[in-house]
């Protein structure tokens, strides 16, 4: 099984959506915030299953309807940002 690494920039990106949804509604920021964790950590299993990325040698894993884990598959999995779905991407 890969190695799963987060880098720093995609953690801020999960902390800034999380605490984005939790003024409105904890309990859909909870359950975002798990969605993602979940995603990302099935990820070293099934590396390939997600479609090619926008950015060449990336991965996009579509979480929810709303966002994506872009990642980048070497010797290990790195979760290089989260990002909602209507932002501007790449």
């Amino acid at each position: 099984m890969m190695t799963l690494i987060w880098h720093a920039e995609a953690l801020d990106d999960l902390e800034r959506i999380i605490g984005f949804i939790e003024a409105q509604n904890p309990a859909a920021a909870n359950r975002t915030g798990h969605a993602i964790r979940h995603t990302a950590d099935r990820l070293p299993d099934h590396p390939y299953m997600y479609r090619a990325g926008r950015v060449p040698g990336t991965r996009e894993a579509l979480v929810t309807p709303n966002y994506i884990i872009v990642y980048r598959v070497t010797t290990v999995i790195e979760i290089l940002a989260v990002k909602h779905t209507r932002q501007p991407y790449p």
